[in-house]
């Protein structure tokens, strides 16, 4: 979902929004075992947002002692990747999206009371377990002292929030304010918006081993009960003082992912492995890395700087310099975001791109499914039997990246078949789109998609990210993923 755009300190404030959207809508109508690892399942699950970008402390957090190896169970949803957050006491359930491109960890909260805004896409298929606080006898909510309360109302003034909860000054300046935390609003960059209040609660991490499980308390997470445009919670795996892996301690390591390809999303016996730790870091003597860009704007999200493109035997297409540093102001870079479904690029760099493609594919184009899916560059491909394998017909995609690392991405991963082939034809496109606003923020942006079938290797401490070709299938079976 990409990096927050920015954290307000009022459920006013949110309404506001909502009612400034809705006027402009009238108008426009438009994871071997380790005891210091942990290793999750995940599964393919739907949200193609664009990035999100805010402000967030990156303290670190003491690691809590002998946290075990780790896996969890996991449903499919739609796009995007899944993992199962164990809250409360008793445990309670939630699914959550994967997100590298924020730092806050979101449930909603409520089975009845829990409101989303313009999703009724999933109104019909509700997967989503909801966590209640009056159910749980470990739950309370954070306090308006606590740094997570500063950091998630994205406050220079640690006082700010007591102020906001209506503290009298006299007890502020003596440290004796004991009101909870005001409620939030957290912002995503497709115009996505959460509001609700910090909750403490413990968390359990399951362990390989059956029955084996570690307690980790006074996790603090949103307690969210309005969403627009969020139908589903959010785990942020960023680099900020809110994210998992921070307030689990490893922030000062990494974690690593294989995401299976799509086409097992409907499966129930497979689930892609994320691992959390030591584990993640051990065995890469092989594996390319970048170095992650550090963004004075955004230092809390994951950047790597690319340098060109290759398509097919055509000679690299250069980038522009955007998408490898950034400017006086912080915008710029290829961030590296689970929470985005495709890979967008600038423009003109974009057009250039879909250019070489159009010279080097002859095949017809299947305008009307542009025109219905909104991609770009789409076509009709003879496939023998009604076979859907039709990748070595189109031209291979190259990303070159900082430090003379390369990754060809697998042929799946930028053309893909948009219904069932009918009278031996296919139609497949391209699933990249144009960086709406490459102007602000990042440049471009390296979405889930195009991540499939990859291990991504997030090293921490030495500030690098690794990409090595995977069949995440074969890797999710070594971890003991996979239901045989």
């Amino acid at each position: 979902m990409a990096i927050m755009l920015n954290t307000t300190t009022t459920t006013t404030t949110f309404f506001l929004f909502l009612l400034v959207n809705s006027l402009l809508f009238y108008q426009s109508l438009a994871r071997p075992r380790n005891p210091s690892s942990l290793i999750l399942g995940l599964v393919p699950a739907s949200r193609a947002s664009l990035p999100s970008l805010p402000k967030a402390s990156t303290s670190p957090r003491k690691k809590p002692a002998d946290v075990l190896d780790m896996m969890e169970p996991l449903r499919e949803v739609r796009d995007g990747y899944l993992i199962s957050l164990s809250i409360g006491t008793p445990p309670q359930v939630i699914q959550v999206y994967m997100d590298t491109g924020s730092d806050l960890t979101w449930v909603p909260c409520g089975n009845i009371s829990f409101d989303c805004i313009e999703c009724d896409d999933y109104r019909n298929n509700r997967m989503m377990a909801s966590f209640s606080p009056s159910h749980s006898s470990s739950s309370y909510r954070d306090s308006c002292t606590s740094p997570f309360c500063v950091d998630v109302h994205s406050s220079d003034n640690p006082l700010d929030p007591c102020t906001m909860a209506g503290c009298s000054l006299s007890n502020i300046v003596k440290a004796k304010c004991s009101w909870p935390c005001p409620s939030f609003a957290y912002t995503y960059g497709a115009g996505g918006v959460v509001t609700g209040t910090l909750t403490r609660d413990t968390l359990r991490v399951h362990g390989s081993n059956l029955g084996v499980t570690q307690e980790i308390p006074k996790f603090c997470f949103g307690c969210v009960g309005s969403t627009y445009r969020e139908p589903i919670g959010i785990a942020g795996f960023g680099r900020g003082a809110l994210s998992l892996p921070s307030q689990l301690g490893f922030l000062q390591k990494g974690f690593s992912h294989c995401f299976l390809p799509f086409r097992y999303a409907n499966n129930p016996n497979f689930s892609s492995p994320l691992v959390i730790g030591d584990t993640a870091l051990t065995s890469k003597e092989d594996m390319q890395f970048t170095p992650m860009l550090k963004s004075p704007m955004y230092p809390n999200y994951y950047y790597v700087g690319l340098e060109a493109i290759t398509v097919g035997n055509v000679s690299a297409i250069e980038v522009p310099s955007s998408l490898r540093e950034f400017d006086s102001l912080g915008n710029g870079g290829m961030l590296v975001d689970s929470g985005t479904t495709y890979t967008h690029l600038p423009e003109p760099f974009y057009s250039q791109v879909l250019s070489v493609l159009q010279s080097l594919i002859s095949y017809p184009r299947a305008t009307e499914m542009e025109m219905r899916t909104g991609f770009d560059l789409c076509y009709k491909l003879p496939c023998q039997n009604n076979s859907i394998l039709t990748g070595d017909l189109l031209p291979s995609i190259t990303f070159h990246f900082l430090n003379n690392v390369s990754l060809v991405l697998s042929r799946g991963n930028h053309f893909y078949a948009m219904s069932a082939p009918t009278n031996s034809t296919v139609v497949k496109c391209l699933l990249f789109q144009s960086m709406d606003d490459g102007d602000y923020g990042p440049a471009g942006v390296l979405g889930s998609f195009q991540q499939q079938d990859v291990e991504v290797v997030y090293d921490l401490e030495k500030e690098r990210i690794g990409f090595r070709p995977m069949d995440c299938v074969s890797a999710a079976s070594f971890q003991g993923l996979n239901k045989t």
